[in-house]
């Protein structure tokens, strides 16, 4: 009998490892997670007990399945219906975990599931959560620099554990990332939040006080659910719920340490000690930061919380409204910028990348002009303009123009510094009221398709904007090159001039730039679309003899602005 039952194991292994060849990692989503969760901080163990249900998002049944977490946790069992099932434990090299690999479970479900059908999963895997920056030392990133990105541990000081894209350190299932590789890494994190984007988690986080010591740790996540309130547990043993509806853009992150706490309405402050000036300073820029959203966005949705790094080096993540970065490094003349990038996220959310982390980078820009004038706000966004341009030239390959389009695209380049410049340019284009009454009237939850927002806009404005999606969002066109073509001054009577100026836009996204004529002791700008690969004229009267006409303030980002500015010798001949 027991011969029996192992040669029908060893059957059904050989069957999954046959499909191993073939396999499909990304047929299926993952819809809910249910997880039990507690950390040991002595130990810096993790173990994990929960269901979590799958989604046969592929186009043909699958009996196969595959779960993945990190390669420094171990699979203990999984089962449907509560009956055990034989799985494959495999190591898989993927820089999508801090390790540098996942430890890989093929296993076979009870029955094949067809599209769109879903199976429930009961599991159970444990291990360690340790300093690792091994995917960034193998490429030659130094210890120091790779540990203040890779900074996700559990630790008796210092528990910080970041979730997919840096620790796997509840299930997944995505195709192979490479740091090595170009945009790899970015492209296989950005498919799997875009499949889970709508995934449900409920996480119970059971943290044991640590030695003799009576009060409770500090227990933070980034989910929806109040923090640092222990909701269950008893004192030795606290748990704190988190929870969250959507993941969206979330990566699921839990922290805990002996902070100290700095409280207002809108937000709070969690900083280690002998950091106390660090947040108070921090607080005040925040404090000033509140006012400013709150005109844009109305009442602040959910409290902003910030958390303090020990390491002054560490690099600072973001996920929602809950921040981690070492307050004693952040430049005080930045803190209102980091705010303000913070409180978007409180008060506004979306699951689109472009828009949701767009406009906290406009919104940045837009704090920037508030308090010291539009130039500085468009020299801050020169600084995103660089980057883009670079990313632009290095990356954009023939035929991928929706692949990367802002509605799809996983470069941050993309969805956050030129989708900066679409929120820039759309407010040029229809301004501050319009763009308030249509976040005021965004839902999430309804943003089924990317039409949505120019939908939105033209609701409020009557204005089409399609053809400027379909240049910047729904399609990756590249960058406008403006040059004027030529510029042909009239006089008028008595004293003024009419000046005819033909613009060419080289590149093959079209914008509408402003124009603007400069003359003896001042200057007129007007506003003049310029289609992709094509020209316009506008005609401008100004009062004295133009000296100059330039294209384009900076608040269009372009791929070259040497031929930005015609100068004028002559009126009477200029062309």
């Amino acid at each position: 009998m027991k011969s029996s039952r192992l040669l029908c194991t060893l059957c059904v292994l050989c069957a999954s490892a046959i499909n191993v060849f073939s396999l499909d990692r990304e047929a299926f989503t993952f819809t809910n997670y249910d997880l039990n969760v507690r950390v040991e901080p002595e130990q810096q163990r993790l173990g994990v007990r929960g269901k979590i249900t799958l989604r046969n998002d592929s186009a043909t049944p699958q009996k196969i399945a595959v779960l993945q977490i990190s390669s420094s946790l171990d699979w203990r069992s999984i089962k449907s219906a509560d009956k055990p099932l034989q799985f494959i434990s495999q190591s898989y090299t993927s820089d999508i975990d801090h390790t540098g690999a996942l430890t890989e479970a093929i296993l076979t479900l009870p029955s094949a599931v067809p599209p769109k059908g879903t199976v429930e999963l009961e599991i159970a895997y444990e291990g360690v959560i340790v300093l690792d920056a091994t995917r960034l030392t193998r490429i030659g990133t130094p210890e120091s620099t790779a540990a203040s990105t890779d900074w996700d541990q559990i630790s008796t000081k210092f528990t910080a554990v970041r979730g997919v894209g840096y620790v796997a350190w509840y299930p997944v299932a995505t195709e192979a990332a490479d740091m090595a590789d170009n945009n790899s890494l970015f492209d296989a994190l950005g498919r799997w939040k875009s499949r889970e984007a709508s995934a449900s988690m409920e996480i119970a986080l059971s943290y044991p006080t640590v030695g003799s010591e009576e009060t409770p740790p500090v227990i933070l996540c980034d989910g929806v659910e109040p923090n640092a309130v222990i909701k269950g547990g008893s004192p030795k043993s606290p748990v704190a719920k988190c929870s969250y509806p959507m993941l969206g853009l979330s990566s699921p992150t839990f922290l805990s340490a002996d902070y100290k706490s700095l409280a207002r309405s809108n937000f709070e402050i969690y900083y280690l000690s002998g950091h106390d000036a660090a947040a108070t300073n921090f607080a005040a820029a925040a404090e000033k930061a509140v006012p400013f959203i709150s005109v844009w966005f109305g009442e602040i949705r959910r409290k902003a919380e910030t958390a303090d790094i020990a390491n002054p080096d560490a690099a600072s993540f973001e996920s929602g409204s809950l921040l981690l970065t070492p307050l004693s490094s952040i430049d005080p003349k930045l803190a209102g910028l980091v705010a303000v990038h913070q409180f978007t996220h409180a008060a506004f959310s979306s699951p689109r990348p472009w828009i949701n982390e767009g406009l906290a980078h406009f919104m940045q820009a837009l704090y920037v002009e508030r308090e010291k004038g539009r130039p500085a706000a468009l020299d801050y966004m020169e600084m995103h303009r660089s980057a883009l341009d670079k990313s632009e030239k290095e990356t954009a390959q023939p035929n991928e123009e929706a692949a990367r389009s802002l509605i799809n695209t996983a470069d941050e380049e993309l969805y956050r510094s030129k989708a900066l410049y679409v929120w820039w340019m759309l407010r040029d284009m229809i301004g501050d009221q319009a763009i308030k009454k249509v976040l005021a009237s965004y839902s999430p939850e309804q943003d089924k398709e990317p039409s949505h927002m120019p939908r939105l806009i033209q609701a409020q404005t009557q204005k089409d904007v399609e053809w400027f999606f379909d240049d910047w969002v729904y399609r990756d066109r590249g960058l406008p090159d403006f040059k004027i073509e030529s510029v042909f001054p009239r006089k008028t009577l008595p004293e003024g001039y009419m000046v005819a100026i033909t613009v060419d836009n080289l590149g093959g996204a079209g914008a509408e730039v402003p124009i603007t004529v400069k003359f003896a002791g001042g200057e007129i700008s007007q506003r003049l679309v310029v289609k992709g690969k094509s020209n316009a004229v506008i005609r401008v009267e100004v009062p004295k003899a133009p000296e100059e006409v330039v294209v384009n303030d900076g608040s269009v980002p372009e791929s070259k602005t040497a031929n930005n500015v015609f100068k004028i010798e002559n009126v009477d001949s200029a062309k």
